[in-house]
């Protein structure tokens, strides 16, 4: 099949480039010719495993095109996908849907013969109904259907949940969409993936739903974690002790530092909004936000409290920035609400991550970036594990102390255990774990 992707973001690339590897033609598209530029010379605007050998395999076999001309694309198109961004918007919380309904009126004008417009990006309910009224409106002879499709991707593991989902939920009425739905995902179908299809409306809460439940349960556990360490408890073990009930799930019972990331914090504050203004409001939700937000700026103040209660011209070493491993989105990271009061405590910060210093270093002023986790460490007076990267998880602890002025190291991750570490010299803590 033909498909035309509007956005060449993180779900518009990694979507596109796994439709290709599918066996269809897919032409992504974007406004910004710098971004259309680098894809044509074959470099990627994103840190994503994996995605670099994808798009550049699809080009090479002629299934996948960048370009910032919609029109050829879109006119061929059995499907267009639109993937564009749905920021929080300013001053009330809502999704900005400005990008998605000036793609609608653009899609609109150039389809040709019966055409399914595809809601990939994470928008509000009742979105689709007005992405059907743009189109109706702004072609009246149009022959199209528009389905809503929800991504569920995980940063640092997209390409496996693209090829390899729990389940595609597609949101539709009309029976020639869901035909055309299901040929895009013949591969997933054959497969056995489950392929839920139910009302639009209902897609488009699915999404948000999902998120908002796996924001509670981090929130949850962190709160649990924070409970074990004032009653000497260890919230790993709690995890894996009602993890292992099938009615729970061990997935996303990982104490830390809070969430962050592109989707969690915009979606379950959009989901607060929507509940609000449905008269429904969703207050374990509202109190999520309100947790997490908090959270990020205890964080801080833990590493404070290690440390006697002043950070005063003490060198602090940050390793790890990211939301989380694999990925170079800084967006609503723990680290930058840490870095911040950190100095705004007096505190002078050195920091590595792998990927995310160049996205890190237009958030954060006063920040040495690193090379390397060991030149981060040098003269440290503390050591702060922020993200779990894999070569976090295995330092040459002999070589951290002869670096450190002080052998301290707070880890927000929890990926050393404390009795060794103490044993090695460090003087250590974690999260929820008093011993």
């Amino acid at each position: 099949m033909r498909v035309a992707m509007i956005g060449t973001g993180y779900v518009g690339l990694v979507s596109g480039a796994c439709f290709a590897d599918f066996g269809h033609v897919v032409t992504c598209i974007d406004k910004d010719a710098s971004k259309i530029d680098a894809l044509n010379d074959g470099r990627i605007p994103i840190y994503e495993p994996g995605l670099q050998e994808l798009v550049a395999k699809n080009v090479e076999e002629e299934r996948l095109f960048f370009t910032t001309d919609p029109s050829q694309a879109i006119a061929e198109a059995d499907a267009v996908f639109i993937a564009v961004g749905t920021p929080t918007r300013r001053g009330d919380g809502h999704a900005d849907l400005s990008y998605v309904y000036a793609a609608s009126e653009e899609i609109a004008k150039l389809i040709k013969g019966f055409t399914v417009i595809v809601t990939k990006s994470t928008v509000p309910v009742g979105t689709g109904d007005e992405v059907e009224a743009i189109i109706a409106k702004t072609n009246p002879t149009a022959e199209f259907a528009v389905v809503s499709n929800p991504e569920f991707l995980r940063e640092g593991a997209a390409i496996s949940d693209f090829k390899r989902p729990d389940r595609v939920v597609v949101g539709t009425d009309d029976d020639k969409a869901v035909e055309v739905m299901r040929e895009l995902y013949r591969p997933l179908y054959l497969n056995e993936t489950p392929i839920i299809v139910t009302k639009r409306r209902t897609s488009e809460l699915i999404k948000y739903a999902a998120n908002a439940f796996l924001a509670v349960k981090i929130t949850f556990i962190n709160e649990i974690a924070d409970l074990c360490e004032k009653v000497g408890a260890n919230v790993q073990e709690v995890s894996r002790g009602i993890g292992l009930d099938n009615r729970i799930g061990s997935k996303f019972l990982h104490a830390g530092p809070g969430y962050g990331g592109s989707c969690f914090p915009k979606d379950t504050l959009a989901l607060s909004k929507i509940g609000h203004d449905a008269e429904a409001p969703l207050k374990i939700v509202d109190s999520v936000i309100e947790v997490n937000n908090a959270r990020k700026k205890k964080m801080a103040d833990k590493v404070i409290d290690f440390m006697g209660g002043d950070v005063k011209d003490k060198t602090i070493a940050l390793l790890g920035l990211a939301f989380k491993p694999n990925t170079d989105d800084m967006r609503e990271a723990p680290s930058i609400d840490i870095v911040a009061k950190l100095q705004q405590a007096g505190a002078k910060i050195r920091a590595y991550d792998p990927a995310s210093m160049e996205e890190a270093s237009h958030m954060m002023k006063d920040v040495l970036f690193c090379d390397g986790p060991y030149h981060a460490i040098e003269n440290a007076d503390a050591v702060v594990i922020v993200t779990e990267w894999d070569q976090f998880r295995a330092l040459d602890l002999d070589r951290v102390k002869t670096l450190v002025k002080a052998p301290k190291v707070i880890d927000l991750r929890n990926i050393y255990k404390p009795d060794y570490m103490i044993s090695r010299g460090f003087e250590y803590t974690s999260v929820g774990r008093a011993y």
